[in-house]
C-alpha cells in the first residue's frame, strides 16, 4: 500500500551549481525528512540525476500540494521530474507467447508483494497460459498475430492498454516484434527481456548457438523497447558462469534463471522510480 506520508522524487536536468541544495532546501521548507538520496552527476554529458525518498509528518502535506509547490523550482532548473507516493503500485500489462517462466515469476512476485505492481491484464498470441493467469484472477486476452493481422492486433493492444489504464507494458518472452509505430507509442514504458547477454546469439535457439561456441558465461538483458530490435536502453543484466559440461538443455535452464532475475529487477527498479531514461542510456539509482 502507498504511504501518503512518504514520497519518491525522481528528477534529471542540466548540470548546475546548487541543485542538491535547492532540492534539500525545498524539502526542509515543507517539513520533509530525507530518508534516502541517490544522485549521479554525469560530467561527460553535463547532466544531473537524483532520486530522493522523503517523509513528512502524518498528513502534513499531500502529494498534490507537494507537486504544486515543487513545480516552480523544477521549471527554474529545467527539470524532468516525477513525484509519487512511496509504494504506489504501477498498473502493468504483461505480454507472453509460449515460454511461461518470466510470466510465472512476475505473477508470483506480484502476488507475494515483492514487486510494486498490479498486473491488470495479460495479453498473448497463444492460449497456453490462460489457466495460470485466470487462477490469479487476472484477465487473459488472446490476440493472435499473423503478418496480415499484425496492424489490427496492435490496434487491439493499444485499446487494451487504454482500457486498463496501463502504465507499464512488460514483454515476458513475447516472441513477436513490435512495429516501429507501436514502439514509438510505448517509448519509455515498455520493458523487454532478451534471452542473451547482448549482442550475442540473436535469433532462433540462442542457447544452442552458445553451446556451439563453447561459451563460459550465459546471461540475459532487460531493456526498454525502441525501434531497433533488442537494442533498446539497457536497464538490468544478469549472468551465470557455465562450463564444458553444460549441454544445450543445461544452458537453457541456466538462462531461464537469468531472464527471470533480470526482468524482475528491471520492473522493480522502473516502478520504484529508480530508472531515468536519458537518450540511448539509462541511469539506475539503486
Amino acid at each position: 500500500m502507498p504511504n501518503h506520508n512518504e514520497h519518491i522524487l525522481t528528477l534529471d536536468c542540466p548540470e548546475r551549481l546548487g541543485l542538491v541544495h535547492a532540492v534539500s532546501g525545498f524539502l526542509v521548507e515543507h517539513g520533509q525528512t530525507i530518508q534516502e538520496l541517490n544522485q549521479f552527476d554525469d560530467r561527460r554529458a553535463g547532466h544531473f540525476f537524483m532520486r530522493t525518498d522523503f517523509a513528512g509528518q502524518n498528513g502534513s502535506t499531500s502529494t498534490d500540494e507537494l507537486r504544486e509547490a515543487f513545480a516552480p523550482l523544477a521549471e527554474q532548473y529545467g527539470m524532468a521530474w516525477q513525484l509519487e507516493p512511496k509504494g504506489r503500485k504501477r498498473r502493468v500489462l504483461v505480454m507472453v507467447s509460449k515460454f511461461g517462466h518470466c510470466l510465472n515469476d512476475l505473477l508470483f512476485r506480484s502476488r507475494m508483494g515483492e514487486l510494486p505492481v498490479e498486473i491488470v491484464a495479460v495479453v498473448s498470441n497463444h492460449l497456453d497460459h490462460r489457466g495460470l493467469v485466470e487462477w490469479h484472477n487476472i484477465p487473459y486476452h488472446h490476440v493472435p498475430v499473423t503478418p496480415e493481422t499484425k496492424p489490427a492486433a496492435e490496434a487491439e493492444l493499444l485499446k487494451l492498454i487504454e482500457a486498463h489504464d496501463v502504465e507499464l507494458v512488460v514483454l515476458a518472452r513475447y516472441m513477436q516484434v513490435l512495429s516501429d509505430h507501436l514502439s514509438r507509442e510505448l517509448t519509455g514504458r515498455t520493458i523487454n527481456i532478451h534471452h542473451s547477454f547482448l549482442p550475442s546469439f540473436k535469433g532462433a535457439k540462442p542457447y544452442h548457438q552458445a553451446y556451439e561456441k563453447g561459451v563460459k558465461t550465459v546471461g540475459a538483458t532487460a531493456h526498454y523497447v525502441n525501434a531497433e530490435l533488442d537494442e533498446g536502453p539497457i536497464i538490468a543484466q544478469q549472468t551465470v558462469e557455465v562450463d564444458h559440461t553444460f549441454g544445450p538443455e543445461d544452458l537453457v535452464a541456466a538462462g531461464r534463471d537469468t531472464e527471470c532475475k533480470a526482468l524482475t529487477n528491471a520492473v522493480k527498479w522502473h516502478c520504484e522510480g529508480r530508472v531515468i531514461l536519458h537518450g540511448n542510456r539509462t541511469v539506475v539509482l539503486r
